[in-house]
């Protein structure tokens, strides 16, 4: 937000405050500069504090205004949209198995229909860098756009809760007179209705929510058997739905203003090209009401309407800059777009735009830090995708028994005994074949024969025997092939050992 102080030239500098600094450098003094005195002196003491809390300490009620207008119509379409998707993909299977499932208690993840186990958990670390760096790059160029077009904290809040609350109390100002009002019937019921809604719709969302870290089919049975048989599924709902509940009813925006991490991190992660939802103070100050017979050519655009803030639902004034608590849900925009068309005015006083293309008209998404970030976002995919390819079905794990040396068979032949682990990473059975590739040995399994369960992990002991005339060291590698039916389906080596020579 640009403002004037007098520096050490003796003039009067322009201090540009961006989202990730602020500069200021010496300039002459312009002929147009008293048109934006009343910007430039203007308290800076805002960014001290959040819009939502008084100087006491005391939370300060958001009562924004019903938004209206065509980037509102295609939010509620997105929207709607993404929760029709929250809302179907527990109950999506592939082969039987869940679309998406992140069961984190017993280590199993699937993703879209493929079963991910703990021994994947590099493709899990490397999964997360990639959507980090994702987040990181699109908000470098696109700024918290996802906050207020994807998030799903601001989807429901805005897009389920609040119009709710907007088609039983009314608009701002009726909830703000309800509010103050007595406690009548209309009152009670109002009020009691509401919040009977809100639990109901919380505890649809935890019971969703619940079901991609269980399974659908867990769910069901949690809602349909007696409580005492799943007494800690039960509890969990409870908590879920109760944690919504409070973030949808109480806490609000506050979770976006001061819980969320992502808001803090735009004076780190914005620049002066990122897009983002901008008052264009060069065409809109100095800001001025309209007055018949009254010249108007020495103000701005901006008649200081405040609609802009009145619909904003973090309760801030988008016109003192870039902000952390503006999720850019663009309901501004489109309340200055209507107010410019009734008095005649071109459209995108407030708009998505870049600091730089306010100040200077130029803008440009591609710079070095944009290129950067993709260029390690581009790594991190390639990376994925070799490992993802060369991921094996079934993960062979082939170890000599602890606190064991080699037995001598008999004179002519040395075996050692070794515990092997299976891990089916499929929803399908193996019957298993080791066989040694480097050497000539024998293998006998103690007890059955390896197999594996769909999505389990086998576990079992064999012996490896060897002519003692072809070991040749104390330690000899083994190269093993693992094979289902005669198709080689994954290796691993472990290590023999023999007498001293």
């Amino acid at each position: 937000m640009p403002r004037i102080n007098k520096d050490n030239c003796g003039q009067k500098t322009k201090i540009l405050i961006s989202p990730s600094s602020a500069t200021a450098q010496c300039k002459p003094k312009m002929n147009n500069d008293h048109l934006y005195q009343d910007l430039y002196d203007k308290d800076e003491s805002f960014r001290d504090s959040l819009s939502t809390i008084d100087q006491q300490g005391k939370r300060i009620w958001v009562y924004p205004k019903k938004p209206k207008g065509p980037l509102y119509q295609y939010r509620k379409y997105i929207s709607y949209l993404l929760l029709l998707v929250l809302f179907a993909i527990p109950w999506i299977k592939i082969n039987g198995q869940p679309l998406f499932l992140f069961n984190i208690l017993e280590g199993k993840f699937i993703l879209f229909g493929i079963y991910f186990g703990p021994q994947d958990f590099h493709l899990f670390v490397i999964g997360m860098l990639i959507l980090m760096v994702f987040i990181v790059l699109f908000t470098v160029v696109f700024g918290r756009v996802f906050c207020g077009w994807v998030c799903p904290q601001t989807i429901f809040m805005e897009m389920v809760f609040r119009r709710i609350e907007y088609w039983i109390e009314g608009d701002y100002k009726a909830q703000k007179r309800l509010n103050k009002a007595p406690w009548t019937a209309e009152k009670i019921m109002k009020k009691g209705s509401k919040q009977i809604i809100f639990f109901s719709i919380s505890v649809l969302i935890s019971n969703t929510f619940l079901a991609y870290f269980i399974g659908s089919d867990a769910l069901v049975d949690i809602i349909t058997d007696p409580i005492q048989q799943h007494l800690s599924g039960f509890i969990s709902m409870v908590i879920f739905s109760a944690v919504f509940y409070a973030v949808f009813s109480v806490l609000r925006e506050q979770v976006c203003t001061t819980i969320c991490p992502y808001g803090r991190l735009q004076g780190v992660l914005l620049t002066e090209n990122s897009l983002a939802v901008q008052y264009d103070h060069v065409r809109g100050e100095p800001r001025g009401k309209i007055h018949k017979n009254q010249d108007q050519s020495q103000k701005g655009d901006c008649i200081d309407c405040n609609l802009c803030v009145h619909v904003c639902p973090t309760g801030i004034d988008i016109r003192n800059g870039i902000q952390l608590e503006c999720v850019n849900c663009t309901a501004c925009i489109d309340a200055c777009n209507d107010v410019m068309t009734k008095i005649d005015k071109p459209k995108g006083l407030i708009r998505i735009d870049s600091l730089n293309g306010i100040e200077t008209g130029v803008r440009s998404i591609v710079n070095k830090r944009s290129i950067a970030y993709s260029m390690v976002l581009v790594v991190l995919i390639i990376l994925q995708v070799v490992l993802f390819i060369n991921r094996s079905d079934v993960e062979a794990l082939i170890l000599r028994t602890p606190g064991t040396l080699y037995y001598e068979n008999s004179p002519d032949t040395i075996s050692n005994l070794y515990n092997y682990q299976l891990i089916n990473k499929t929803d399908k059975e193996y019957s298993i074949q080791f066989k040694i590739a480097n050497i000539d040995a024998e293998i006998e399994f103690v007890g059955e024969e390896p197999s594996t369960l769909a999505q389990q992990t086998a576990e079992g002991a064999m012996f490896i025997k060897i002519p003692k005339s072809i070991l040749t060291d104390r330690k000899t590698n083994l190269n093993i092939e693992v094979y289902h039916d005669d198709e080689l389906i994954d290796k691993t080596k472990t290590v023999f050992l023999g007498p001293l020579k």
